[in-house]
C-alpha cells in the first residue's frame, strides 16, 4: 500500500512538471521576446486609452435622466370645465332631464416664462367656462390670454412667481433621427416620460381648422396618448423642441406615430397673442399648392421640390412682386422649399411689412424677387383685431378680414367663432356663419352686435353668408 501511495505522488508530481514545462514551451513560440523601450511603452498605453474613450464617444451611452430633470417640473397638468353655465339652457332641457351637468376634459401645458405664461393646444381648454391648472400639487385658476386655431395653440396665464420656465430649444436644428421625449399627463398620469426619435419633419395631417391653418408637424415615435395634448417635446438636454398636439390612431391611442407643433412656430405665435392678442400672420397674397408627380408631368416640371402658384390675389403682396399663377417657388428667404409644409412654415417666421425674398422658376428659367408681406386687413402694419365673447351666445364674434371679404364677395360682417351650445347655435347658425345685417343693419362691430343679441326680444331678422358662400336670411321670434 505505501509503495501504492509512492509511485502515485510521484506520477502526479510529474505531470504537473510537464505541463508547466510544456506551457513555457509553447507560449516562447507564440509570443516572441519582444523588448519595449520605457517611452514605447508609454505609447502604447496612450493608445489603448485612445481606442477605449473613441468607441465612448462615437456610441454614447444614452441616458434621458438630464432631459427629464430639465422639463417635467415646467409641464402642467390642465383642467377645462364646461356645460355648468344655466344661461346656455332652457327650460325644455330642465324639464327633460337635461339641466347643466358639468364635465371635465384635461390636457397639459408648458410654462414659458417665471411669471405664470403657459402654452398649450387650443383643442385642450376649448368650450371651457374654467381652466385650472395643477402645478406641484397646487391649483391655480387660469385666464385665457388668446387662442389660434390655425395652428392649435392657445396661451394661458396663471398668477404665480419665480415659475420654473422650461428651457427654449430650436425645432429649425432639429435633426431626423434625433432622440426627443414626450412630457405630459396621459390618462391623468401625471409627469409621465416616454421616449422616441424624430421621424419626420414638416409633416401635414390635414387635421387643423381655422381659415388659415398652419400644418408643418415634427413627426415623432415617442408614445403620446390622450393627455399628453399640449405637454412638451423634448431633446436630450430637456430644451423645448415642439408642442404635443396629435396622435394619428385608429383605436384612440398611441399605435406608433405622434405630432408636435415646432417650437419655433409655436413660441412666436404665443408671443403675439401675449403681445398683442392677436397672432400676425404675414400674408403673401397667392395660394398655392404641392407638387404631385402628375402636375409635374403635366406642367413639365423636373423637381418635385417647391410649390405651384394657384392664384394670385388682386391688389396683394405678390401681385406687387410680379408673381404670377403657375409660377413655381423653390425658396422663401434662405429657406429651401421642399412642400406646403416647409413653405408655411417658412412663411409663419415672418411679421407683415417685412420685405421676403422669393426664388421662383416661370417657364423653366429661375428668377428672383421680394415681397412687402402685408396683414389679414391688406396692410402693412401690426394687427390688433376686436373680439366680443359671449356665454350666452354660446361664441365669439369678430369681424371679418379682408381676404374673407374677398373669398365671399361682402364688404362687411361679423363672423361666429368658438360655437358651442348657447342662444346663436339654438337659432341653429353654425360655426363660420357670417353675420351681414341685423334687423336691416349693417353689423360691422363685434360688441355692439353682441350686446344687442344678448338683450333683444321680439321678432329678429338675420341676413349674411353661410362659411361656404350661402347667402342667408331668416326671421324669428325671440322672447
Amino acid at each position: 500500500m505505501k509503495n501504492f501511495l509512492k509511485t502515485t505522488g510521484i506520477s502526479f508530481a510529474a505531470g504537473i512538471a510537464g505541463a508547466a514545462l510544456w506551457t513555457t514551451i509553447t507560449t516562447s513560440q507564440v509570443q516572441p521576446d519582444i523588448t519595449v523601450a520605457p517611452n514605447q511603452q508609454e505609447q502604447v498605453g496612450q493608445f489603448a486609452n485612445f481606442s477605449t474613450s473613441h468607441a465612448e464617444r462615437s456610441n454614447p451611452p444614452i441616458s434621458f435622466v438630464e432631459a427629464s430633470e430639465n422639463s417635467t417640473e415646467s409641464v402642467v397638468f390642465i383642467k377645462n370645465f364646461s356645460g355648468s353655465d344655466p344661461r346656455r339652457y332652457s327650460m325644455f332641457d330642465y324639464f327633460f332631464g337635461n339641466g347643466p351637468t358639468q364635465q371635465v376634459s384635461t390636457g397639459s401645458g408648458v410654462i414659458i416664462s417665471g411669471d405664470g405664461y403657459i402654452v398649450t393646444n387650443n383643442h385642450v381648454i376649448d368650450r371651457a367656462e374654467t381652466i385650472e391648472v395643477v402645478h406641484k400639487k397646487q391649483t391655480y385658476q387660469a385666464r385665457l390670454v388668446g387662442t389660434d386655431k390655425n395652428t392649435d395653440i392657445a396661451v394661458l396665464k396663471i398668477e404665480g412667481e419665480n415659475l420654473p420656465a422650461i428651457k427654449k430649444g430650436s425645432s429649425r436644428d432639429l435633426k431626423i433621427g434625433e432622440w426627443v421625449l414626450a412630457v405630459g399627463n396621459p390618462f391623468n398620469l401625471t409627469s409621465t416620460v416616454t421616449a422616441g426619435i424624430v421621424s419626420a419633419k414638416e409633416r401635414q395631417i390635414n387635421i387643423l381648422g381655422g381659415d388659415f391653418p398652419l400644418e408643418s408637424f415634427i413627426q415623432t415615435d415617442a408614445p403620446i396618448n390622450p393627455g399628453n395634448s399640449g405637454g412638451a417635446l423634448v431633446n436630450v438636454s430637456g430644451e423645448l423642441v415642439g408642442i404635443n398636439t396629435a396622435i394619428l390612431s385608429r383605436t384612440g391611442s398611441y399605435t406608433g406615430y405622434g405630432f408636435a407643433v415646432p417650437v419655433d412656430i409655436a413660441l412666436k405665435v404665443a408671443n403675439d397673442l401675449i403681445q398683442y392678442g392677436e397672432v400676425q400672420k404675414a400674408i403673401p397674397g397667392i395660394d398655392a399648392v404641392e407638387i404631385t408627380p402628375e402636375l409635374a408631368e403635366e406642367m413639365d416640371i423636373r423637381s418635385l421640390d417647391g410649390v405651384i402658384v394657384t392664384h394670385v390675389i388682386k391688389g396683394g403682396a405678390a401681385e406687387q412682386g410680379g408673381l404670377q399663377r403657375n409660377d413655381v417657388i423653390t425658396r422663401l428667404g434662405d429657406q429651401p422649399i421642399t412642400g406646403m409644409g416647409s413653405f408655411e412654415e417658412a412663411l409663419s417666421y415672418y411679421y407683415p411689412g417685412e420685405k421676403m425674398p422669393v426664388t421662383y422658376t416661370r417657364a423653366g428659367q429661375q428668377q428672383s424677387t421680394s415681397l412687402t408681406l402685408q396683414n389679414l386687413e391688406g396692410s402693412t402694419g401690426i394687427l390688433k383685431r376686436e373680439y366680443y365673447s359671449s356665454r350666452l351666445l354660446g361664441a365669439r364674434l369678430e369681424a371679418v378680414n379682408t381676404i374673407e371679404k374677398d373669398r365671399l364677395d361682402i364688404d362687411y360682417g361679423i363672423k361666429i367663432t368658438a360655437l358651442s351650445r348657447g342662444y346663436l347655435r339654438d337659432l341653429g347658425l353654425r360655426d363660420g356663419f357670417v353675420i351681414t345685417q341685423i334687423n336691416r343693419e349693417p353689423a360691422r362691430d363685434p360688441k355692439k352686435v353682441g350686446e344687442y343679441l344678448e338683450n333683444y326680444s321680439g321678432r329678429l331678422l338675420l341676413e349674411g353668408v353661410a362659411s361656404n358662400g350661402q347667402p342667408f336670411m331668416q326671421s324669428y321670434n325671440v322672447r
